[in-house]
């Protein structure tokens, strides 16, 4: 059964890459595009503890003005997306549902943006930092890991 069939046989609106079959220098694009990724963050100053710090004492718009412009592409992308009905690249629809608010999100913003201003280290940036030779950031990634593994344990019993 080749991946349509199986798509169609499923009734999913599409298949994951992941399981495709393809050889394993096949996804070397995708370590490329994240080392390029990485070297564009530091050379930003997006990694940076003192921008990070600038950030939360209102010093600074740099990094204000990054988020602020990922957002604004982001919106407009969604509608474009929505406007011209655009397909993935294997021609399937991009479905966006829409979003429900909840408290947990409250919540989960407020620790997150807590532990970020405590490590001076968002989550994205976090193995550029290591890359880019701040192996003190090992502290940051196992409490990231360890905090996926707690939130994944007791989900359940949290405000989500």
């Amino acid at each position: 059964m080749n991946l349509q069939e199986k798509t169609l046989r499923e009734g999913t609106a599409c298949v994951n890459e992941s399981e495709q079959k393809h050889p394993w220098w096949y996804n070397l694009k995708y370590l490329l595009l994240g080392i390029w990724f990485g070297v564009i963050i530091v050379k930003a100053e997006l990694v940076s503890w003192f921008r990070i710090q600038e950030m939360f004492r209102f010093e600074s718009f740099h990094m204000y003005g990054v988020i602020g412009s990922a957002v604004i592409i982001g919106i407009i992308s969604v509608l474009i997306i929505k406007k011209f009905n655009l397909k993935t690249i294997y021609g399937e629809s991009i479905k966006i549902s829409p979003k429900e608010f909840r408290k947990g999100q409250i919540f989960g913003g407020f620790i997150f943006g807590l532990g970020w201003a405590m490590t001076g280290a968002c989550p994205g940036p976090l193995f550029a930092n290591f890359g880019y030779g701040y192996t003190v950031i090992i502290v940051s990634i196992l409490s990231a890991v360890l905090g996926t593994f707690v939130y994944g344990k007791y989900k359940d019993y949290l405000p989500n």
